[in-house]
């Protein structure tokens, strides 16, 4: 199929991402580039859940992983095929990746709009004095 003058027109020029550090993080922010060090990999233990026909349906599969960089760490929430790819010791990309709160604390997760990466390791040391998870935040409804 070729391309003609007036598709190449409408088409957007990609653009180039803009990657960010751990401790740039905020709640409830989304579209965030980085590249991050996969710490620890933990499978979270999976509900049973029944149907009406008392058939058990088979729950995702759920990994929290401690990610991070030179400047802090942050819990990611790794599903089903990402948790392949969330394996300690490994190096991501994480493309449009967003931040939920999750019991008042921040985690990282990556929704069907974003993908995982694997990459080449990198030099950097990761900070693990700086974990955002730890840190509890409160939503606050101001008057109007």
């Amino acid at each position: 199929m070729s391309m003609t003058a007036d598709t190449k027109a409408t088409t957007a020029p990609k653009r180039k991402p803009v990657f960010v550090k751990v401790n740039q993080l905020k709640p409830g922010t989304s579209g965030h580039t980085l590249i991050v060090k996969v710490l620890e990999s933990n499978p979270v233990k999976p509900a049973i859940r029944r149907s009406s026909l008392t058939q058990s349906i088979r729950s995702p599969r759920i990994a929290e992983c401690l990610i991070g960089d030179d400047t802090g760490c942050i819990l990611f929430t790794a599903r089903n095929d990402q948790v392949d790819l969330m394996k300690t010791g490994a190096t991501v990309i994480l493309r449009n990746a967003k931040i939920d709160l999750f019991k008042d604390t921040m985690r990282m997760v990556v929704d069907r709009w974003g993908r995982i990466e694997v990459t080449d390791p990198v030099s950097f040391e990761v900070n693990r004095g700086n974990n955002l998870s730890l840190i509890e935040y409160e939503l606050v409804t101001l008057p109007a």
